[in-house]
């Protein structure tokens, strides 16, 4: 099953910020076209963003901070900013084959409706963090991988393969004919993610902040999961929860004994 193909990434993108950037030119640096620099602009980090430029050939300018501010869309570029080749989207087959070689590429997070690209960098942060193999994320009614994105996930985009697919229930039906079973999170009815005895091959979906899972993907989930809070506001962001939900999968696929007992 192929992805989605990507709309969106006709055109080349920037990437902006000290660590963003040197995530991206340390782990893809054929995929940096050029680098802009505010004249004057030192640290330990960014002289190594620029020997590794030199080193792969890629063009270094300086620039003034206002045309900085201009590419990186007023966004906070610390004094540099690349040109990067479009974001390349992994087919599903290529993802979950990857899945299949790691032992913590059991878990894959699959997005439902997350539109805030602050959010999608952070889940993508998460799922690198604990293990993922990937992150799904559908064609329409999604943030994409965007400089934005990049800067959220702290580079982790460059760690970690997204798929774009044009169908997220069809997705959850092959994950499940691929050995998956199907956790999503609901508000108030799933189980406590505490008590749950993770195994096997996981794939986590995370529905919007405004209106959770969509019913038709609901009813795709073999278990629901609901996380325990005192408090008086009724739900936690999308990207925290992932995080909550992730570190008690990624406990009990480390540590099968302890969730048994």
């Amino acid at each position: 099953m192929k992805s989605a193909p990507d709309i969106k990434k006709k055109s080349s993108q920037m990437i902006y910020g000290i660590n963003p950037l040197w995530e991206a030119i340390k782990n893809n640096p054929r995929e940096i076209l050029r680098i802009a620099v505010a004249p004057g602009r030192k640290g330990e980090q960014v002289l190594k963003i620029l020997e590794e430029a030199s080193r792969f050939s890629v063009p270094v300018v300086e620039v003034e901070r206002a045309k900085l501010d201009r590419l990186a869309d007023s966004g906070v570029h610390q004094g540099i900013v690349g040109t990067i080749r479009p974001y390349a989207y992994v087919d599903l087959e290529e993802m979950l084959q990857h899945a299949q070689e790691t032992l913590n590429g059991q878990i894959v997070v699959v997005l439902d409706s997350i539109t805030d690209p602050q959010n999608l960098g952070a889940i993508i942060r998460t799922a690198h963090c604990f293990g993922a193999a990937g992150v799904i994320i559908p064609q329409d009614r999604s943030a994409s991988v965007t400089p934005t994105v990049v800067k959220a996930s702290a580079g982790a985009v460059h760690h970690l393969r997204v798929t774009m697919v044009a169908n997220l229930s069809r997705t959850l039906d092959t994950l499940k004919e691929k050995g998956f079973w199907i956790y999503g999170t609901d508000s108030g009815a799933g189980l406590d993610p505490r008590s749950v005895p993770f195994a096997g091959k996981i794939a986590l979906v995370m529905g919007s902040e405004g209106q959770g899972l969509r019913d038709l993907i609901r009813k795709k989930c073999d278990f629901l999961l609901s996380i325990p809070m005192i408090g008086k506001v009724g739900s936690l962001n999308v990207s925290v929860a992932t995080g909550i939900v992730m570190h008690e999968m990624f406990r009990g696929l480390m540590n099968p004994r302890e969730t048994e007992e």
